[in-house]
Protein backbone atom coordinates (compact mmCIF):
# COMPACT_ATOMS: atom_id res chain seq x y z
CA UNK A 1 0.00 0.00 0.00
CA UNK A 2 1.29 3.35 -0.89
CA UNK A 3 0.23 6.84 -0.42
CA UNK A 4 -2.52 8.00 2.05
CA UNK A 5 -6.24 6.77 1.89
CA UNK A 6 -8.71 9.83 1.81
CA UNK A 7 -10.73 7.76 4.29
CA UNK A 8 -9.82 4.96 6.16
CA UNK A 9 -12.84 2.28 6.41
CA UNK A 10 -13.11 0.75 9.88
CA UNK A 11 -15.11 -2.32 11.14
CA UNK A 12 -15.30 -3.63 14.19
CA UNK A 13 -15.34 -7.35 15.56
CA UNK A 14 -16.79 -7.28 19.09
CA UNK A 15 -18.85 -4.59 19.97
CA UNK A 16 -18.92 -4.44 24.13
CA UNK A 17 -16.91 -1.94 26.36
CA UNK A 18 -13.60 -1.66 24.40
CA UNK A 19 -15.72 -1.62 20.94
CA UNK A 20 -17.15 2.00 23.20
CA UNK A 21 -13.45 3.02 23.65
CA UNK A 22 -12.36 2.63 20.70
CA UNK A 23 -15.00 4.53 18.68
CA UNK A 24 -14.47 7.56 21.12
CA UNK A 25 -11.40 8.27 19.56
CA UNK A 26 -12.03 7.09 16.24
CA UNK A 27 -15.22 9.31 15.82
CA UNK A 28 -12.85 12.62 16.23
CA UNK A 29 -11.05 11.38 13.83
CA UNK A 30 -11.93 13.30 10.38
CA UNK A 31 -10.39 10.67 8.29
CA UNK A 32 -11.97 7.58 9.65
CA UNK A 33 -15.15 5.87 8.74
CA UNK A 34 -17.00 4.04 10.88
CA UNK A 35 -18.72 1.41 8.64
CA UNK A 36 -19.55 -2.22 10.43
CA UNK A 37 -19.98 -3.83 13.65
CA UNK A 38 -20.01 -7.56 14.01
CA UNK A 39 -20.80 -9.50 17.37
CA UNK A 40 -21.69 -12.93 18.73
CA UNK A 41 -24.42 -11.25 20.64
CA UNK A 42 -26.13 -9.61 17.21
CA UNK A 43 -28.14 -6.32 19.24
CA UNK A 44 -25.06 -4.81 20.40
CA UNK A 45 -23.86 -5.33 16.71
CA UNK A 46 -26.88 -3.54 15.72
CA UNK A 47 -26.66 -0.97 19.16
CA UNK A 48 -23.68 0.22 17.59
CA UNK A 49 -24.05 0.31 14.18
CA UNK A 50 -27.51 2.41 15.09
CA UNK A 51 -24.95 5.07 16.60
CA UNK A 52 -22.88 5.62 13.47
CA UNK A 53 -25.01 5.05 10.52
CA UNK A 54 -23.14 1.45 10.18
CA UNK A 55 -23.58 -2.14 9.16
CA UNK A 56 -24.21 -5.23 11.45
CA UNK A 57 -23.03 -8.23 10.56
CA UNK A 58 -23.56 -11.66 12.12
CA UNK A 59 -20.02 -13.00 11.40
CA UNK A 60 -16.39 -11.54 11.38
CA UNK A 61 -16.34 -13.69 7.53
CA UNK A 62 -19.40 -11.43 6.17
CA UNK A 63 -18.04 -8.14 7.51
CA UNK A 64 -14.79 -8.78 6.42
CA UNK A 65 -16.14 -10.07 2.84
CA UNK A 66 -18.93 -7.81 2.54
CA UNK A 67 -18.16 -4.33 4.45
CA UNK A 68 -15.19 -3.02 2.46
CA UNK A 69 -13.41 -2.60 5.29
CA UNK A 70 -9.55 -0.90 5.00
CA UNK A 71 -8.88 -2.20 8.67
CA UNK A 72 -10.70 -3.94 11.44
CA UNK A 73 -10.60 -3.88 15.42
CA UNK A 74 -10.56 -7.23 16.67
CA UNK A 75 -12.01 -6.83 20.16
CA UNK A 76 -13.05 -10.01 21.94
CA UNK A 77 -12.77 -12.08 25.13
CA UNK A 78 -9.48 -13.78 25.52
CA UNK A 79 -11.28 -17.66 24.56
CA UNK A 80 -13.13 -16.17 21.63
CA UNK A 81 -10.29 -15.08 18.99
CA UNK A 82 -9.69 -17.76 16.19
CA UNK A 83 -12.49 -16.82 13.33
CA UNK A 84 -11.84 -13.09 13.40
CA UNK A 85 -8.06 -13.07 12.92
CA UNK A 86 -8.32 -15.88 10.30
CA UNK A 87 -11.49 -13.71 8.64
CA UNK A 88 -9.08 -11.18 8.23
CA UNK A 89 -6.23 -12.89 7.09
CA UNK A 90 -8.10 -14.24 4.27
CA UNK A 91 -9.27 -10.93 3.18
CA UNK A 92 -6.32 -9.20 3.53
CA UNK A 93 -7.75 -6.65 6.04
CA UNK A 94 -5.01 -5.33 8.22
CA UNK A 95 -6.36 -5.80 12.13
CA UNK A 96 -6.17 -4.04 15.29
CA UNK A 97 -6.26 -6.66 17.98
CA UNK A 98 -6.65 -5.83 21.84
CA UNK A 99 -4.95 -7.73 24.56
CA UNK A 100 -4.38 -10.34 25.36
CA UNK A 101 -4.32 -11.74 22.15
CA UNK A 102 -5.53 -15.07 22.54
CA UNK A 103 -5.71 -17.64 25.50
CA UNK A 104 -5.02 -20.99 22.94
CA UNK A 105 -1.20 -20.45 22.66
CA UNK A 106 -0.95 -23.05 19.78
CA UNK A 107 -3.55 -21.05 18.11
CA UNK A 108 -1.91 -17.82 18.49
CA UNK A 109 1.37 -18.98 17.35
CA UNK A 110 -0.29 -20.83 13.91
CA UNK A 111 -1.94 -16.84 13.68
CA UNK A 112 1.22 -15.34 14.03
CA UNK A 113 3.06 -17.81 11.40
CA UNK A 114 -0.09 -16.56 8.66
CA UNK A 115 0.65 -13.16 9.47
CA UNK A 116 4.51 -13.29 8.71
CA UNK A 117 3.78 -15.45 5.87
CA UNK A 118 1.22 -12.66 4.47
CA UNK A 119 3.21 -9.63 5.84
CA UNK A 120 0.13 -8.64 6.71
CA UNK A 121 -0.13 -5.31 8.75
CA UNK A 122 -1.23 -6.05 12.59
CA UNK A 123 -1.13 -4.13 16.35
CA UNK A 124 -1.95 -5.40 19.58
CA UNK A 125 -3.45 -3.14 22.13
CA UNK A 126 -0.36 -2.61 24.18
CA UNK A 127 -0.78 1.39 24.46
CA UNK A 128 1.72 1.25 26.88
CA UNK A 129 4.61 1.11 24.46
CA UNK A 130 3.54 4.69 23.18
CA UNK A 131 3.98 6.53 26.38
CA UNK A 132 6.84 8.89 26.61
CA UNK A 133 7.71 7.61 30.22
CA UNK A 134 7.95 4.27 28.96
CA UNK A 135 10.20 5.21 25.85
CA UNK A 136 12.67 7.08 28.10
CA UNK A 137 12.94 4.54 30.08
CA UNK A 138 13.65 1.94 27.16
CA UNK A 139 16.25 4.29 25.64
CA UNK A 140 18.00 4.36 29.30
CA UNK A 141 17.75 0.80 30.00
CA UNK A 142 19.55 -0.02 26.50
CA UNK A 143 23.08 0.86 28.17
CA UNK A 144 21.90 -0.11 31.72
CA UNK A 145 19.99 -2.72 31.57
CA UNK A 146 17.78 -4.27 34.68
CA UNK A 147 19.26 -6.50 37.59
CA UNK A 148 15.47 -6.63 39.15
CA UNK A 149 12.01 -5.95 38.55
CA UNK A 150 9.20 -5.66 40.55
CA UNK A 151 5.70 -4.70 39.54
CA UNK A 152 1.85 -5.71 40.41
CA UNK A 153 -1.77 -4.94 39.31
CA UNK A 154 -3.78 -5.15 42.65
CA UNK A 155 -7.70 -4.73 42.74
CA UNK A 156 -10.65 -5.58 44.42
CA UNK A 157 -13.08 -8.18 44.53
CA UNK A 158 -15.34 -8.63 40.87
CA UNK A 159 -18.89 -7.26 41.60
CA UNK A 160 -21.62 -7.75 39.56
CA UNK A 161 -22.30 -3.92 37.49
CA UNK A 162 -24.00 -3.41 34.39
CA UNK A 163 -21.97 -5.13 31.78
CA UNK A 164 -21.97 -8.27 34.76
CA UNK A 165 -23.72 -10.25 31.72
CA UNK A 166 -20.79 -9.25 29.23
CA UNK A 167 -18.24 -9.30 31.59
CA UNK A 168 -19.09 -12.47 33.46
CA UNK A 169 -16.02 -14.30 31.53
CA UNK A 170 -14.04 -12.60 32.78
CA UNK A 171 -14.16 -14.41 36.52
CA UNK A 172 -13.53 -17.61 34.65
CA UNK A 173 -10.40 -18.95 34.00
CA UNK A 174 -10.96 -20.99 31.22
CA UNK A 175 -12.53 -17.83 29.28
CA UNK A 176 -10.18 -15.48 30.77
CA UNK A 177 -7.04 -16.92 31.61
CA UNK A 178 -7.58 -15.17 34.92
CA UNK A 179 -6.03 -11.56 35.71
CA UNK A 180 -2.63 -12.53 35.22
CA UNK A 181 -3.43 -13.12 31.84
CA UNK A 182 -6.12 -11.30 30.87
CA UNK A 183 -5.01 -7.44 32.94
CA UNK A 184 -1.55 -7.69 34.45
CA UNK A 185 -0.57 -8.75 30.76
CA UNK A 186 0.25 -5.29 29.82
CA UNK A 187 2.77 -5.27 32.70
CA UNK A 188 4.04 -8.48 31.02
CA UNK A 189 4.90 -6.99 27.68
CA UNK A 190 6.42 -3.54 29.59
CA UNK A 191 8.72 -6.25 31.40
CA UNK A 192 9.50 -7.22 27.59
CA UNK A 193 9.75 -4.11 26.34
CA UNK A 194 11.93 -2.51 28.69
CA UNK A 195 14.23 -5.89 29.72
CA UNK A 196 14.03 -8.35 26.78
CA UNK A 197 12.94 -11.43 26.43
CA UNK A 198 12.44 -14.15 29.49
CA UNK A 199 13.66 -17.27 29.61
CA UNK A 200 11.72 -18.77 32.63
CA UNK A 201 8.69 -18.61 34.46
CA UNK A 202 7.61 -20.10 38.24
CA UNK A 203 4.27 -18.65 39.79
CA UNK A 204 2.58 -19.24 43.13
CA UNK A 205 -1.36 -18.79 43.19
CA UNK A 206 -3.40 -17.33 46.50
CA UNK A 207 -7.38 -18.54 46.81
CA UNK A 208 -9.81 -19.32 49.10
CA UNK A 209 -10.49 -15.36 49.86
CA UNK A 210 -13.16 -14.08 47.17
CA UNK A 211 -16.46 -16.56 48.26
CA UNK A 212 -19.85 -16.15 46.97
CA UNK A 213 -19.37 -15.04 43.65
CA UNK A 214 -20.92 -17.42 41.39
CA UNK A 215 -18.77 -18.51 38.66
CA UNK A 216 -15.74 -17.51 39.90
CA UNK A 217 -13.11 -19.48 39.05
CA UNK A 218 -9.95 -17.32 38.87
CA UNK A 219 -7.06 -17.22 41.35
CA UNK A 220 -7.65 -14.71 43.57
CA UNK A 221 -4.04 -13.63 43.93
CA UNK A 222 -0.31 -14.54 41.86
CA UNK A 223 3.12 -13.61 42.32
CA UNK A 224 5.13 -14.32 39.24
CA UNK A 225 8.82 -15.29 39.09
CA UNK A 226 10.14 -14.57 35.93
CA UNK A 227 14.22 -15.09 35.05
CA UNK A 228 15.51 -12.79 32.03
CA UNK A 229 18.07 -13.44 29.11
CA UNK A 230 20.11 -10.96 30.07
CA UNK A 231 20.70 -12.34 33.81
CA UNK A 232 18.25 -10.02 35.67
CA UNK A 233 14.89 -11.13 37.40
CA UNK A 234 11.47 -10.15 38.08
CA UNK A 235 8.60 -10.59 40.31
CA UNK A 236 5.22 -9.29 39.31
CA UNK A 237 2.09 -10.01 41.38
CA UNK A 238 -1.72 -9.95 40.98
CA UNK A 239 -5.10 -9.21 43.12
CA UNK A 240 -7.82 -9.39 42.36
CA UNK A 241 -8.95 -9.54 46.37
CA UNK A 242 -7.65 -6.21 48.05
CA UNK A 243 -10.74 -4.12 48.50
CA UNK A 244 -9.30 -1.05 50.66
CA UNK A 245 -6.37 -0.32 48.18
CA UNK A 246 -4.15 -1.16 45.44
CA UNK A 247 -3.00 0.16 42.46
CA UNK A 248 -0.47 -0.52 39.19
CA UNK A 249 2.71 -0.06 39.42
CA UNK A 250 6.56 -1.14 38.16
CA UNK A 251 10.13 -0.36 39.41
CA UNK A 252 13.14 -1.26 37.61
CA UNK A 253 16.55 -1.56 38.93
CA UNK A 254 19.96 -1.22 37.36
CA UNK A 255 23.18 -0.53 37.94
CA UNK A 256 22.81 3.25 37.59
CA UNK A 257 19.48 3.81 36.75
CA UNK A 258 15.84 2.86 39.23
CA UNK A 259 12.29 3.68 37.87
CA UNK A 260 9.12 3.68 39.18
CA UNK A 261 5.91 3.76 37.35
CA UNK A 262 3.14 4.33 38.92
CA UNK A 263 -0.82 4.23 38.17
CA UNK A 264 -2.45 3.20 35.26
CA UNK A 265 -1.03 6.29 33.05
CA UNK A 266 2.31 4.47 33.85
CA UNK A 267 3.86 8.04 35.31
CA UNK A 268 7.41 7.31 36.00
CA UNK A 269 10.31 8.68 38.25
CA UNK A 270 13.73 8.51 37.04
CA UNK A 271 16.61 8.17 39.47
CA UNK A 272 20.15 8.11 37.88
CA UNK A 273 23.60 8.41 40.00
CA UNK A 274 24.58 11.52 40.42
CA UNK A 275 21.85 13.19 39.02
CA UNK A 276 18.53 14.99 40.14
CA UNK A 277 14.88 12.95 39.90
CA UNK A 278 13.50 13.15 36.61
CA UNK A 279 9.68 12.97 36.71
CA UNK A 280 7.10 12.02 33.63
CA UNK A 281 3.74 12.01 33.51
CA UNK A 282 1.34 9.45 31.92
CA UNK A 283 -0.54 10.16 28.65
CA UNK A 284 -4.45 10.67 29.79
CA UNK A 285 -5.73 9.81 26.44
CA UNK A 286 -3.54 6.75 25.38
CA UNK A 287 -6.33 4.87 23.14
CA UNK A 288 -6.40 8.24 20.94
CA UNK A 289 -2.41 8.00 20.24
CA UNK A 290 -2.90 4.48 19.80
CA UNK A 291 -5.40 4.32 17.50
CA UNK A 292 -4.23 7.14 15.71
CA UNK A 293 -0.38 5.45 15.10
CA UNK A 294 -2.30 1.86 14.25
CA UNK A 295 -4.81 3.95 11.58
CA UNK A 296 -1.73 5.89 10.21
CA UNK A 297 -0.01 2.90 9.50
CA UNK A 298 -2.95 1.41 7.56
CA UNK A 299 -3.24 4.67 5.38
CA UNK A 300 0.44 5.24 4.69
CA UNK A 301 1.47 1.56 4.90
CA UNK A 302 4.65 2.40 6.92
CA UNK A 303 4.68 -0.31 9.20
CA UNK A 304 7.76 1.44 11.13
CA UNK A 305 4.61 3.29 13.37
CA UNK A 306 3.66 -0.10 14.58
CA UNK A 307 5.50 -0.83 18.36
CA UNK A 308 3.43 -4.42 18.85
CA UNK A 309 2.53 -6.43 15.70
CA UNK A 310 1.02 -9.58 16.66
CA UNK A 311 3.48 -11.87 16.50
CA UNK A 312 5.37 -9.77 18.82
CA UNK A 313 2.47 -10.32 21.03
CA UNK A 314 2.07 -13.58 21.37
CA UNK A 315 5.81 -13.75 23.22
CA UNK A 316 3.63 -11.93 25.84
CA UNK A 317 1.04 -14.22 25.45
CA UNK A 318 3.76 -17.11 26.14
CA UNK A 319 4.57 -15.64 29.49
CA UNK A 320 1.15 -15.43 30.69
CA UNK A 321 0.21 -18.75 29.79
CA UNK A 322 3.03 -20.41 31.10
CA UNK A 323 2.50 -18.16 34.47
CA UNK A 324 -0.67 -20.88 34.76
CA UNK A 325 0.92 -23.58 33.68
CA UNK A 326 3.48 -23.48 36.55
CA UNK A 327 0.46 -22.72 38.77
CA UNK A 328 -0.87 -26.24 37.36
CA UNK A 329 1.89 -28.40 37.69
CA UNK A 330 4.29 -26.59 40.17
CA UNK A 331 6.99 -26.29 38.37
CA UNK A 332 8.90 -23.92 36.63
CA UNK A 333 8.18 -23.40 32.88
CA UNK A 334 10.88 -22.87 30.28
CA UNK A 335 9.72 -20.46 27.24
CA UNK A 336 10.47 -21.05 23.77
CA UNK A 337 10.51 -17.45 22.15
Amino acid sequence: MTGHMSKVRVGFIGAGGMAREHTKALKTMGDVEIVAFADVARERADAMAAQFGAKAYDSPAKLCQEAGVDAVYILLPPFAHGDAERAALASGIPFFVEKPVGLNLGLSRELAAEVERTSLLTCAGYMNRHRHSVNAVRELLVQDPPVLVHGGWIGGSPKPGPDYSITHWWIQKDKSGGQFVEQVTHTVDLLRYLCGEAEEVFAYAGRGFNTGIAGYTIDDSAVVNIKLRNGGVANLMACTASNAGGGVWLDLYAHNTACRFSGWEHSVTIHQTGQPAQEIQGEPDIFTLEDRIFLDAVSSGDRSLIRSPYPDAVKTLEISVAANESLATGKPIMLSN
